[in-house]
């Protein structure tokens, strides 16, 4: 996917288990199937599970996660990825990685829910923008659209290759950016609020995943959700529940926008999961109509 992607496998993760947590080297190991573009994920047994980064600059939010889950999850009313191990990069792996324990749940991919889950997305969002900012790190690229507009400009006209209306594409975006920005207090932000990084069971939000550019940032870019996982009930709702005004929705609807702009052309040959994920978004974002919908 990336030009500066690392090599893993199944018989990599085995060699770092056996040298460095030898206590698992029994478990069985299987690669999880994934459209992450950030790090790959293997079961190790039923109960763990390790995260390697694909990219050296990876490490950098391995080390965010590996900072703060244990502070934040005492504050979250749905479970996140605990810790329970560190792996130190060596001859077999040139990266820092990490053991977690493995959470229950369906990755929310496909998923249009209505009011249960809508008001469990809700509940997580507001909790985490009521986490304590203090000494929390910069969510980078979160704080204000225009800071990306350069980089959205130039894959704009990259979307007709995928049949997306670019002339409509490029108008929501305008709308987005023309919205008041953010000028509160520092605000935490998971960031990457993504179905993939949602699990789900039984239509209730049950885990959230991916820490690793959680910091500070605009709190509209946690909206996320409303478009990737929610119905337009739902989206209402959900809405409402947190008290969005107008200028943060519109913002809602840039982030919302930024990923599927740039990874739709991205990962259209190397991550078609991905790919297709974002085209479900953006066509939520650019088809809704009315307070429900859009």
């Amino acid at each position: 996917m990336h030009a500066d992607q690392v090599d893993v496998d199944e018989g990599i993760v085995r060699g770092l288990i056996a040298r460095q947590h030898p206590r698992w080297a029994g478990l069985p190991i299987a690669e999880v199937a994934s459209v992450g573009t950030v790090n790959a994920v293997y079961r190790l047994g039923d109960e763990l599970c390790v995260r390697l980064p694909l990219q050296p600059q990876g490490a950098a939010s391995l080390a965010r996660e590996l900072a703060w889950l244990d502070r934040l999850a005492p504050r979250l009313p749905v479970p996140v990825p605990e810790p329970v191990a560190v792996g130190e990069p060596d001859d077999g792996f040139g990266l820092p990685w990490a053991v977690y324990r493995w959470l229950p749940g369906t990755i929310a991919i496909g998923t249009r829910g209505g009011e249960a889950l809508a008001d469990d997305l809700a509940a997580v969002v507001g909790a985490i923008g009521a986490l304590d900012p203090a000494g929390a790190p910069r969510a980078e690229n979160r704080w204000a659209l225009h800071h990306l507009d350069p980089g959205i400009r130039e894959y704009l006209p990259l979307l007709a290759a995928d049949g997306v209306d670019v002339a409509r594409t490029t108008a929501a975006w305008d709308e987005a950016l023309a919205a008041p920005a953010y000028d509160g207090p520092p605000t935490w932000v998971h960031g990457d609020l993504l179905a993939a990084n949602l699990l789900v069971a039984d239509g209730r939000l049950v885990g959230l995943l991916d820490w690793g550019g959680a910091g500070t940032g605009d709190p509209a870019a946690d909206l996320y959700p409303a478009w990737a996982v929610l119905d337009g009930v739902g989206r209402q709702r959900f809405r409402a529940a947190l008290a969005t005004d107008d200028a943060t929705w519109a913002r809602g609807r840039g982030w919302a926008l930024r990923t599927p702009i740039s990874g739709l052309p991205y990962y259209r040959e190397t991550n078609p999961g991905f790919a297709a994920m974002s085209r479900q978004v953006l066509d939520a974002v650019l088809w809704g109509t009315g307070t429900a919908n859009g």
